[in-house]
């Protein structure tokens, strides 16, 4: 994509970020857009270069910290297995010595879409393997442990921000037991630590993306056709929101919330790299998004299968 965009990056000189999982895809964009901004961005995951990249698809943590210095910003690239509590550990205690604060945590880490060539991604939860639900969990809860171990950072300055990237739509259902009930539990994570650290001045949001066009979609793109042109967006798009959340001077006012980010473009004005302003994803028509997922998994297993 272009980078004709209207978007003036706000000020993020002097802060310090952590986005989780961000070796690609969503992460990887929130880390660039952060750059822009000028904000020191810690960027974790469990590639790195010189060895071998979660489900062989393009993308180091190592990579995006370089852009995130390209850019603007300082990147610090960080290995860390957000299922392992000794590596997050030691994440936070390098934050701690190196810059002993912390103005933003970005909980992206998300390993439920792995392993899907093994087992229907939309299969009854009767008919899922354990693992897949182990996959989920553990996801949800790297974002506890990682906002247990932010907070301290924040408390300090009565300020920072605490998102959480994740997807529901309202009450409907996503088309997977397991999946559907982790996605909710971190919107409901980001209601519950809104609630207990307001009055320490620290927000906590859930945010929701739309399609966003990722390394995986990218690896199904051609084969997917002309695909949701109106609604897909670049992860940079993600990264926007982010941004201007974080200088938002009102962000206590939607602590707790469940944000979009295309509604969040309408309100700080802002577009994706490409100009547009893709609204906020909405799931219509009949199909779940638990089936989405199992069809674009599908189609990313069958590219690879003919290389």
């Amino acid at each position: 994509m272009t980078t004709t965009s209207q978007w003036q990056p706000p000020d993020l000189r002097g802060k310090v970020a952590l986005v989780t999982g961000a070796s690609r895809g969503v992460g990887r964009g929130i880390a660039r857009a952060l750059g822009e901004a000028g904000a020191k961005v810690y960027v974790t995951g469990r590639s790195t270069r010189g060895s071998h990249t979660t489900e062989n698809l393009p993308g180091t943590v190592d990579d995006t910290a370089d852009e995130v210095t390209a850019r603007g910003g300082t990147g610090v690239a960080v290995r860390c297995d957000h299922t392992v509590d000794a590596d997050v550990e030691a994440l936070f205690a390098r934050i701690t010595e190196e810059d002993g604060r912390l103005d933003l945590l970005v909980n992206n880490a998300w390993a439920g879409y792995e392993r899907s060539d093994e087992e229907r991604f939309d299969a009854p939860f009767w008919k899922q393997p354990q693992w897949r639900y182990d996959l989920f969990a553990a996801s949800l809860r790297g974002q506890f442990v990682a906002s247990r171990l932010a907070v301290p950072l924040m408390l300090p300055d009565r300020s920072g921000l605490i998102v959480n990237i994740s997807f529901t739509d309202g009450e409907v259902y996503l088309g997977q037991a397991a999946y559907d009930m982790c996605k909710t539990a971190s919107d409901r994570l980001a209601l519950g630590m809104g609630h207990e650290l307001r009055k320490h001045g620290v927000a906590a949001v859930a945010l929701h993306p739309g399609f966003v066009r990722t390394e995986r979609v990218e690896a199904a793109w051609d084969l997917l056709g002309a695909g949701p042109a109106q609604v897909v967006h670049s992860p940079e798009y993600v990264g926007r929101a982010i941004a201007s959340l974080t200088v938002d001077p009102e962000v206590m006012a939607v602590s707790g919330q469940r944000l979009a980010v295309g509604d969040l473009a309408v309100q700080y004005g802002f577009t994706d790299v490409d100009g547009r302003q893709p609204p906020a994803f909405k799931l219509e028509g009949r199909m779940t998004l638990a089936s989405r997922m199992e069809r674009l998994n599908r189609v990313v297993a069958a590219a690879g299968a003919g290389k």
